[in-house]
């Protein structure tokens, strides 16, 4: 029988039957109509001299290929408080993953490689972690308890996360609407990923046991902006402090997301706040996919816990494989094997991802549980086929496929045959209850690929090494004598200066705000030109220019209070700007020197207009009234510059043409 399936077609129908929209046309009702949640963990590196349980330098970081030794390691989940192994330990059991740790001696003591009990808590860090959870309203606690969160992907070489609770039941109080926040925690950062390969996994610990907070909010969120509005608002919140870590790496973020009738996904470590919008979005709009899988699936298998799928081994030379990755698994001497899975026809083309269909589901998760490298895995409904239709009817009649039946053929070492069928077979029964609760790793695309099961609460136990800490009234009130201003306090002050909000989200993300105010208090300057300075002539130019590694923004103030002293013009400031930046410890006088600028009286500048109004006249550019103006402009502006008002200038020019 002619099969007439259009894999293509079914996946541009599986999308719009879904509804799916893209995120620039997109609207409140559809997020409404899907169920949109979601709610984030924001990570911050606090910024210290030391690491949270030890004495090693925090903020020293090295090249991949720079270290001192290496530690290697096999994880192996161990019982919870209730007697219970998570779900995520299991998984990661199941690589069988040899976890490789590049140690540099300047950066890693015994402590990180598990052979040293921990240091006493870092009470720099722990006094930033109380001062941000006073700025964000969280109840501060009474003491503070040292837990352990169990991770078994390698992250950590001790297999555990030293963490504690510091503030809970909070609130942000965003321009248009409060969110609540459940938690604030202290700490240590995990190491950093360079490679992962096969059973291969290799991390560098520079990174790791340094101080990090991560404040926790309720799913509060019913649209992707309001994720990514709250996002930057936690950050410049905890910016605003003077005591966290700038720059890439530093705040990371992890946004849950769900629909309705979905399950809580995380999606892991997001680098940009840019990213979030499209991020959730997409996800949101994947557990709306796999939802109406499941649906077509009820539909079609009546008893899912009798549904089995079939298997069989395939012989290369038995068919005519022209598909390069299959050709070269031959090669390798990998076992290659083919999959039936009964009634999963159009399932595997189904829409789920921008770029992506269901079939996806499986690939992903045979890289990350059973270490099959990509490509791993060819099947019956690609858009451009892999295998010819010949050979794929031969490997139907070989599974003996029924008509309804879909099929995917997939490659690699023989020991890892069984735990691939085993993942197979597992993320079809999750494909009967909908959506799996995961991880999920961000791309700048908006698209996410599985990472691991989602943990739960069984991973979560008492650090035994560690005592508890009171934490006195004292303290809390010392530490709330010195808290910066809200942001919600900043941004209405922006708004009353009239400030454009196109400056708001640089001005927060470098706290500029505080050098602002100083600059307008102190100097009593023009509210709205210093903030609009800060927010866009400064962005642009400092975006053209590069800065030394030490560059202090405070060199800006003394900027306008040499110009104010010496009585120049700030449009100056533009001029002078490009080199400040590159050179700030360059003398003011020594800039202008090198801008040829030359101090000339106002009055001098005004006595010019006359003269060339009349040469204007004479050489008759345009009859046009505001060309003229602009002519006279252009001539007196090199000489004007610095040394009277430009809109002043404009205004002299106007009486007289």
């Amino acid at each position: 029988m002619k099969n007439n399936f259009d894999p293509k077609k079914n996946y541009r129908e599986t999308k719009e039957k879904i509804g799916y929209v893209s995120r620039k046309d997109a609207t409140q009702n559809d997020y409404d109509r899907i169920g949109f949640m979601s709610g984030l963990e924001v990570h911050q590196q606090l910024l210290t001299g030391k690491k949270l349980f030890c004495h090693c330098p925090a903020g020293l970081y090295h090249k991949n290929n720079d270290y001192d030794a290496e530690v290697i390691r096999h994880m192996r989940p161990t019982l919870s408080e209730l007697g219970e192994y998570d779900g995520t330990a299991l998984m990661e059991f199941k690589t069988k993953k040899e976890i490789v740790y590049r140690v540099k001696h300047a950066t890693t003591c015994t402590y990180e490689v598990d052979d040293t009990p921990p240091f006493r808590v870092n009470r720099e860090a722990l006094d930033i972690a109380i001062e941000i959870s006073l700025l964000s309203k969280l109840n501060v606690v009474g003491e503070v308890h040292i837990t352990r969160k169990q991770y078994l992907d390698g992250s950590i070489p001790t297999g555990f996360q030293r963490t504690a609770i510091i503030g809970v039941e909070g609130v942000l109080e965003l321009p248009y609407k409060k969110i609540r926040l459940i938690q604030l925690s202290l700490e240590e950062d995990s190491c950093r990923e360079i490679s992962d390969i096969g059973h291969v996994r290799t991390y560098k610990t520079d990174r790791l046991g340094m101080p990090l907070i991560e404040t926790v909010t309720y799913p509060d969120c019913k649209n992707p902006k309001e994720v990514k509005d709250t996002c930057d608002y936690i950050r410049f919140l905890n910016r605003s402090t003077g005591k966290v870590r700038t720059g890439i790496g530093a705040g990371r973020e992890d946004v849950n997301v769900s629909c309705r009738g979905g399950s809580r996904v995380e999606i892991k470590g997001v680098a940009h706040t840019a990213w979030i919008p499209n991020l959730t979005h997409n996800e949101c709009f994947r557990q709306w996919a796999l939802l109406a899988i499941r649906e077509q699936l009820k539909k079609r298998i009546a008893d899912t816990k009798s549904w089995k799928p079939t298997h069989e081994n395939l012989k290369f030379l038995a068919f005519n494989f022209t598909h390069e990755p299959l050709i070269q698994a031959d090669k390798a001497g990998y076992s290659i094997v083919a999959v039936n899975l009964p009634d999963f026809k159009g399932m595997l083309s189904h829409f789920t991802q921008p770029g992506k269909m269901f079939a996806n589901e499986f690939s992903e998760r045979l890289k990350v549980i059973a270490c099959l490298e990509l490509p791993n895995m060819t099947h019956s409904e690609e858009i451009k086929p892999s295998i010819k239709s010949d050979d794929f009817e031969k490997i139907k009649k070989l599974l003996n496929a029924g008509e309804n039946d879909a099929q995917l053929v997939f490659w690699g070492p023989q020991d890892d045959m069984k735990t691939a069928l085993d993942t197979i077979e597992e993320r079809c029964r999750m494909a009967f209850d909908g959506v799996p609760n995961e991880t999920r790793k961000s791309f700048e695309n908006g698209t996410t690929i599985f990472e691991r099961v989602l943990p739960g609460a069984d991973r979560m136990y008492p650090d035994t090494d560690s005592a508890p800490i009171p934490l006195e009234d004292e303290l809390i009130e010392e530490l709330s004598k010195t808290l910066p201003d809200d942001i919600i306090t900043r941004y209405q002050k922006l708004k009353e200066w009239d400030v454009p909000e196109d400056t708001y989200l640089y001005i927060f993300s470098k706290n500029l705000f505080p050098l602002i105010e100083k600059t307008v208090n102190d100097l009593e300057l023009n509210p709205k030109f210093i903030a609009t300075f800060f927010g866009h002539t400064l962005k642009r130019i400092k975006g053209l220019y590069t800065t030394p590694q030490d560059f202090r923004y405070n060199v800006i103030y003394h900027l306008f209070k040499f110009l104010k002293q010496e009585n120049l013009c700030f449009d100056l400031a533009r001029l002078m700007l490009p080199i400040v930046l590159e050179h700030p410890k360059m003398e003011f006088e020594s800039i202008l020197t090198t801008l040829n600028f030359k101090p000339v009286k106002k009055q001098e500048i005004f006595s010019k207009i006359s003269f060339l109004k009349e040469k204007f006249d004479k050489i008759r550019i345009s009859d046009k009234r505001q060309d003229s103006i602009d002519w006279m402009m252009g001539q007196l502006r090199p000489s004007a510059v610095g040394n009277v008002d430009l809109r002043e200038l404009v205004k002299e020019i106007e009486k007289v043409v």
